[in-house]
C-alpha cells in the first residue's frame, strides 16, 4: 500500500474515532441493541462522562489559581469575560452529563437505542454522531419543525 494511501487511511480512522473509541462495526444479520452493542455505547458515554468531568475539574482549578483581582481595569475585565464563557461552557456540560446519565439509565431498562416517541430504533449511525439521541431522525425533525413555527 503507498505510504499517502496509508496515511489518509489513517487519518480516517482518527477521524472516525470518539474519545478514542472506534465506531461500532456492525455485522450482517445482527441483532439490533444486542449486548456487544449496548457494551459499545455504555463504554463510549462512560468515556465521554469522565472527559466532560475532567474538564469541570480543570476549570475549578484554574479558577482557584487565577488572582483575584488584577490591578489593570482591561485584565480584569478580559478575565470576567473569560470566566464567564467558561462557566456557560461548563453549565452547558453540567447539562449533558445529565443526559448521559439518563441515556445510561435507559439502557439498564432496555430503553437506549429506541425513540422515545414512536418506538422505533433509532440506529446505529445516529446513536454513534450523538450517544444521548432520545429520538429517531423522523421524529427529531417533526420535533425541530414545530421548534422552527413556535419560536
Amino acid at each position: 500500500m503507498p505510504a499517502t494511501r496509508k496515511r489518509k487511511e489513517q487519518s480516517k480512522d482518527q477521524s472516525s474515532l470518539f474519545l478514542g473509541i472506534k465506531p461500532y462495526a456492525a455485522k450482517k444479520g445482527e441483532k439490533y441493541m444486542n449486548k456487544k452493542q449496548q457494551e459499545h455505547f455504555h463504554g463510549k458515554l462512560l468515556a465521554w462522562r469522565r472527559e466532560l468531568e475532567d474538564e469541570i475539574t480543570r476549570t475549578v482549578h484554574q479558577m482557584r489559581d487565577e488572582p483575584d483581582n488584577p490591578p489593570d481595569p482591561n485584565d480584569r475585565a478580559s478575565q470576567e469575560t473569560d470566566m464567564s464563557l467558561e462557566l456557560r461552557s461548563r453549565d452547558r456540560e453540567r447539562k449533558l452529563i445529565k443526559k448521559i446519565d439518563e441515556s445510561l439509565a435507559r439502557m439498564e431498562t432496555g430503553d437506549y437505542g429506541y425513540c422515545d416517541v414512536c418506538g422505533v430504533e433509532i440506529g446505529l449511525d445516529r446513536l454513534e454522531a450523538r450517544p444521548t439521541a432520545e429520538l429517531c431522525i423522523d421524529c427529531k425533525t417533526l420535533d425541530e419543525i414545530r421548534e422552527k413555527k413556535m419560536g
